[in-house]
């Protein structure tokens, strides 16, 4: 009488666990490459030794050019104050991170200021503008 062995040996490879490892580090590479946000209009930021970190809710990029940009959107300077206003107008207390390039003249930025200025009088709300640096080296 001959023994038979029950557990006989699978020459096949199994690869769903390899295919599991394959599918989380591509969603680990997804959410930790949307997490690093550049900077889409190219600037060469003032620099500064403060260092002030807030939740911004709308950016306003000023360029070399002195073209504004809401949010990567080329704005007219008559323009900015309704788009600025479309962008925040759901929020009570909104954050403006303007980042404006070290060779643009401040009138400019004060364009900005005053936009935001001009509807947190007509929608009695507290908007903030924060300009935005680099790090002092």
């Amino acid at each position: 009488m001959a023994i038979k062995s029950r557990n006989k040996i699978d020459v096949a490879f199994n690869s769903s666990s390899m295919s599991d490892l394959v599918f989380l580090l591509l969603i680990f590479f997804m959410l930790t490459s949307t997490l690093v946000a550049p900077n889409a209009v190219k600037l060469l930021l003032p620099s500064s030794k403060s260092k002030t970190m807030a939740k911004q809710t709308l950016t306003v990029y000023i360029n070399e050019q002195f073209s504004y940009f809401v949010d990567e959107t080329p704005v007219d300077e008559s323009e900015l104050e309704a788009q600025i206003g479309t962008k925040i107008a759901n929020e009570q207390e909104a954050t403006i991170v303007l980042r404006a390039d070290k060779t643009v003249p401040v009138q400019y930025i004060v364009n900005v200021i005053d936009a935001v200025n001009d509807l947190n009088n007509a929608t009695q709300r507290t908007h903030k503008v924060i300009l935005a640096t680099s790090q002092k080296k």
